[in-house]
């Protein structure tokens, strides 16, 4: 069983170097010269260095952080919203190229990106698992205010940065549908009436190679054009032990093209056009069950492979064999942005419009192995367009600081599920199903088994004959709102706000399976046919079971679905909600802020891919919270924490469904009522002029309010699995020199615990699933960097590490093929990474 234990660990370097640096400080502060000088002049020193540190003290301040979060810019310290800014400054130390590099960083926020084009947010424990175009994440990605409609084009590379803000807690009033666990807000810079630029190269272990291009341009008085670009490359660090090459290497770049043109009048127009392609190979499925001889063996695993588990081999020394056919993971995205802004006297306009474009695909291993006999791939193959638009009014009248809009917005999707085989594999798993190897024993008979019985031998083969089975949806969907919201100043300390949205939501989708496509198995049935022989071999299968014959040209993964091949099947609904918010915060001091808070949240309804008429209603979670923002100036110190209680009600959650041993596990859309206490806490410190320090945690205990799964078992007031604590820390240190040169060194460690088990989860294979490694165990990370900075800031020259302690976890057990195949896998994190950076700016 896995203790949910906070595990510090103290024995790591940085740790005791910060905490040395950190009593350096102040002992120094503490250092007196009574040894070397006379009373006289020691009271005189101290008068001066008492003076001088007064100065110093007055001279450090906390930076002020701009945020949006209330669709207004505020400093963050009257937001009464838990939000966490990361800055360009840390995404740089971090060495951070999309959001899933801040996985671990950001306490609360967890990012799954194993696969770019398939990405999973969750924000304190609410996410949303399915890659399918009937539903919609539960965690808004938003780009200068612009919702990413689509998770497959939500982790994009970062380019040009300024700010990330990420929302904890529903988001429903303020940022609208699809924010019922949080929102993520990215905040890109705009063209200025500068000449500027930057160029940065990052070179890394397993071949890393990172580019990166700025250049801002003043184009008239009142117009300038920033044009940047970024590419990222690496070779990969998992080896394929048959053919030696890397599996899951890193190839994408990105260009932006932003435009700015300010007129009289108070009206600034901003144009943008995004381009991003990936083309890299998809993830790499590590197996854990050993196998026996070649590739073209008849042997398989047993099955299921969970009655086995005590055989796995441990996944971070377990040889890997991947053997896709045309394994890919592509990505072509195009995003255009146009936001108008215009100033009247009685309050501020903003319209923005969007257009978003990708195409996808992801075509991954599911057996981890290379037999032929066990092969499995899925390949998601989409197509995404969105267009949204919002008219939004910033304004104040008397003393009351409003917002207020309307909103549209349009998709159109398409979504391909391939699911992939060999007639060996489908042998297999009849075989293990039904005790009817279906194509070996058709082999045997052309090899001349059954010449006993009149039926000759036939020099064909059905054996390595590719089969594969596809579910086509197509998605229209639209959704409309209006929203509002104000802050009431009653007076200097008390504010009130009162918030609300209505949305509208309208989806058309549609199912189409075609059957199972075999044509080179076709092919050679129809020659069997043709010659007699087919015929005679049924006769003979009639003899054991009638049904037997049938298989050869039935559908398997779809299986359930096969009477409606070739019929589209459509759906049409529609959604409604309201989505208030309730806030008061009240000043106690010049420094200190507490606030309250009732926010509601809404995701709408939607359906699973790939299970035909699967529908599924509006996911409602209500959230009550209570805070303080505090500010010590004279201290540089910020506080900022809160305390919560949710309850989510009809959570959609993608699950690998085992209940039905004779047929392929499909995934399915259950539902299930959650609920969570929990507190978070962010502070930073500016402790001398070089020193800062920073501190971010999240304690929740989430469970299950309601939950029976497919299989039966009652989870209800169970964990659902989230660790109770994550947290992460760390500081850096700035070295001034004479020639006004900079040395800075910096430092993050991230904490996560281990998963909480249930009842179900060994057989979801998310908690510890076998005696020979561990999995669900508490996690540790620690990021460092090394910078030299030119006196002029124009150049700077990095060393940097990130996983230092070349820590590795493994994620869950399982898969398609576990139960069927008997060839359980998983993943494994990255290892450590290091390298160095040059950077010039102009």
């Amino acid at each position: 069983m896995i203790k949910n234990k906070l595990k510090i660990p103290t024995r790591q370097p940085l740790y005791l170097a910060l905490l040395i640096a950190f009593a350096s400080t102040a002992a120094a502060q503490e250092t007196t010269t009574e040894e070397t000088k006379p009373v006289s002049e020691e009271v005189k020193a101290a008068e001066q260095q008492g003076a001088e540190t007064a100065a110093e003290n007055k001279s450090i301040v906390l930076d002020t952080v701009k945020v949006t979060a209330q669709s207004r810019e505020q400093e963050l310290k009257d937001v009464p919203i838990s939000v966490t800014v990361l800055d360009a400054t840390m995404i740089d130390n971090l060495e951070a190229t999309n959001l899933g590099d801040l996985d671990g960083f950001v306490p609360g926020l967890e990012v799954s990106s194993g696969s770019v084009t398939q990405p999973r947010y969750a924000i304190r424990g609410i996410s949303t698992g399915d890659f399918g175009v009937g539903t919609d994440s539960a965690v808004g990605v938003y780009i200068n205010g612009i919702y990413a409609a689509r998770s497959g084009g939500a982790m994009l590379a970062f380019n040009d940065v300024e700010r990330i803000e990420v929302l904890k807690g529903p988001q429903g009033t303020l940022f609208g549908r699809n924010t019922s666990a949080g929102a993520i807000s990215i905040v890109t810079n705009h063209p200025t009436q500068e000449n500027e630029g930057e160029l940065d190269l990052r070179l890394g272990n397993n071949g890393l190679t990172y580019v990166y291009g700025l250049y801002n341009l003043p184009v008239t008085d009142s117009s300038a054009v920033r044009i940047s670009y970024v590419s990222n490359q690496s070779d990969g660090w998992i080896k394929d032990a048959a053919t030696g090459k890397y599996l899951n290497p890193e190839d994408n770049w990105a260009t932006k093209v932003a435009w700015r043109t300010t007129f009289g009048y108070g009206t600034v127009l901003d144009f943008t056009w995004d381009h991003e392609v990936v083309d890299q190979l998809a993830r790499p499925a590590i197996g854990v069950v050993p196998m026996l001889g070649g590739s073209d063996t008849w042997w398989t695993p047993p099955a299921p492979a969970k009655d086995y588990t005590d055989t796995y081999l441990n996944p971070k020394t377990a040889p890997v064999y991947n053997d896709v056919v045309n394994n890919n993971e592509q990505r072509t995205f195009d995003g255009f942005t146009l936001q108008l802004y215009h100033s009247f006297e009685w309050a501020s306009a903003t319209y923005s419009a969007s257009y978003r474009s990708f195409d996808t695909s992801n075509r991954e291993d599911e057996d981890g192995t290379n037999h032929t006999n066990t092969y499995l791939d899925t390949e998601n193959v989409e197509t995404n367009s969105s267009f949204y638009q919002e008219l939004k009014f910033n304004g104040y009248a008397g003393s009351v600081d409003w917002v207020a809009g309307i909103s549209y917005s349009t998709e159109d999707a398409t979504q391909t599920s391939h699911v992939n085989a060999f007639t060996d594999s489908i042998n297999t798993l009849y075989n293990n199903t039904i005790g009817f190897p279906l194509f070996y024993t058709m082999q045997s008979a052309l090899d001349g088994a059954f010449v006993g019985y009149g039926l000759p031998a036939v020099p064909v083969t059905v054996l390595g004959l590719p089969w594969s089975e596809s579910m086509n949806n197509q998605g229209d969907f639209s959704s409309a709102a209006v929203f509002g919201d104000a802050i009431w100043h009653v007076n200097d300390k008390l504010n009130l706000t009162f918030g609300i949205r209505y949305t509208k939501d309208k989806k058309e989708f549609s199912w189409l399976t075609e059957g199972h496509e075999a044509a080179q198995l076709d092919s050679t049935l129809g020659f069997l046919s043709s010659i007699g022989w087919l015929q005679g071999y049924y006769q003979i299968l009639d003899t054991i079971d009638p049904a037997l014959k049938t298989l050869y040209t039935s559908d398997v993964i779809f299986r359930q679905f096969s009477y409606l091949d070739g019929i589209t099947v459509k759906q049409k609904n529609s959604w409604s909600d309201i989505s208030p918010r309730f806030v008061v915060d009240y000043k106690i001091n010049d420094e200190i802020m507490i606030w309250g808070s009732y926010t509601n949240g809404y995701k709408a309804g939607g359906y699973n891919s790939v299970e035909i008429n699967s529908v599924f209603e509006n996911e409602d979670v209500d959230s009550y919270e209570i805070g303080t923002k505090a500010v010590w100036p004279d201290y540089r110190l910020s506080l900022n924490t809160s305390v919560f209680y949710y309850v989510y009600d009809n959570i959609q959650s993608l699950r690998l469904d085992t209940s039905n041993a004779s047929d392929v596990p499909q995934y399915l859309v259950d539902n299930s009522d959650q609920e969570a206490t929990g507190w978070d806490l962010q502070v930073q410190w500016q402790a001398t002029e070089g020193l800062a320090l920073n501190f971010n945690s999240q304690y929740i205990d989430q469970s299950y309010k309601y939950y029976i799964t497919p299989e039966g078992d009652n989870l209800s007031g169970q964990p659902t699995g989230l660790p109770t604590w994550s947290f992460a820390t760390g500081g850096s240190y700035t070295w001034l020199f004479k020639d006004a040169s900079q040395l800075q060194f910096g430092a993050m460690y991230s904490y996560r615990g281990g998963s909480r088990c249930n009842d179900s989860s060994q057989s979801q294979g998310t908690c510890q699933v076998s005696p020979n490694f561990v999995t669900g165990e508490d996690q540790n990370r620690v990021d460092a960097r090394l910078q030299w900075s030119s006196p002029t800031d124009s150049w700077n020259v990095s060393a940097y590490v990130q996983n230092a302690f070349d820590e590795q976890y493994i994620g869950g057990v399982g898969g398609l093929t576990a139960d069927l195949f008997g060839t359980a896998h998983t993943t494994l994190s990255d290892p450590r990474t290091y390298g160095l950076e040059v950077g010039y700016q102009f």
